[in-house]
């Protein structure tokens, strides 16, 4: 089952040439969706060949680094002929804006395109398998950040004990699997705690948007696979970053260790970073932070493994 996530715009408030503006766009299976959407997001689509299949855009905040790239879209997927439904899930209070924003050249489109306002502690998307849940940040402004987190798994299917106690290839081995139990032709009734091990965790990404060091961050991303998080500044621009609502790297890196994160991508970079970016990754494993962290770049794509992956 694959988590795929491809970051469209990874730069902070200004672009560069070779940094977009925030959006992050993740697969998981049949399913697409965008975190933010930054100035010409869709052009981002194409260069990285995501598919434009989009349910669901997740805005963070506000800000137009992060919401100037949806009336492209939204007109884009309109020329089309798109007909399937898209919800702009935004945090509250900030409905009518965007909506002024997308529809700013007309509202006439010829599908149904509905904005829902979300507050930390909602599950925004509900589905078989996943949901994405809103938390709290701490932004110059109105903001939430998002966290994909998967149900658990069926345990493992033990094949060698099956046959063992005597289960025949086929059926029966999927029945048990799906817990329920089988009999044989002897009557011996086998059942699935027998041959299907403990359930194991599903994966978690969390993205945070724009935001200071904040405890409820730290407990969305708790156990997370990978940690997308604000990281604008490196260490040596603290103030900097204190004043205008945003994080450092060793930061990131802190807010990831407490959340026992398994990897943390560094992104929203300042354009002060435009030529090299290594300081900030240096900053964060400065910090002792012992999982996985790199610097996210335009283009990037990383597949989130499952927390018992070998």
């Amino acid at each position: 089952m694959t988590l795929d996530v491809t970051f469209l715009g990874t730069s902070g408030a200004v672009p560069t040439t070779e940094r977009n503006p925030s959006s992050v766009f993740v697969r998981r299976e049949g399913d697409a969706v965008l975190f933010d959407a930054g100035e010409a997001t869709q052009r981002q689509m194409m260069r990285y060949g995501t598919g434009f299949d989009v349910s669901d855009v997740f805005v963070t905040h506000a800000h137009g680094d992060h919401v100037f790239g949806l009336p492209g879209l939204v007109q884009t997927w309109d020329f089309n002929d798109r007909s399937d439904p898209l919800t702009i899930h935004v945090p509250r209070g900030v409905r009518r804006s965007v909506e002024d924003l997308v529809f700013a050249v007309g509202d006439d489109v010829g599908y149904p395109v509905r904005i829902s306002e979300v507050s930390a502690g909602d599950t925004v998307l509900d589905r078989p398998e996943y949901e994405v849940r809103a938390f709290d940040t701490a932004h110059r402004t109105t903001s939430v950040g998002y966290a994909l987190v998967e149900d658990e798994r069926k345990g493992r299917f033990d094949r060698e004990k099956a046959e063992e106690l005597g289960v025949p290839v086929g059926p029966k081995f999927s029945r048990l699997h799906e817990g329920s139990p089988v009999e044989l032709e002897d009557g011996t009734v086998v059942r699935p705690e027998q041959v299907v091990g403990d359930p194991r965790p599903g994966r978690k990404l969390v993205y945070t948007g724009d935001t200071r060091p904040h405890d409820p961050v730290i407990a969305a991303a708790e156990g997370a696979d990978l940690l997308i998080h604000d990281a604008t500044f490196a260490d040596d621009a603290a103030g900097r970053a204190a004043d205008t609502g945003h994080s450092t790297a060793g930061e990131a890196a802190e807010v990831a260790a407490a959340a026992g994160a398994r990897a943390l991508a560094l992104t929203h970079v300042s354009s002060r970073y435009a030529g090299d970016a290594r300081e900030l990754r240096e900053d964060a494993e400065a910090t002792g932070f012992d999982g996985e962290v790199f610097v996210a770049h335009d283009g990037l794509e990383y597949g989130v493994p499952y927390p018992d992956a070998d």
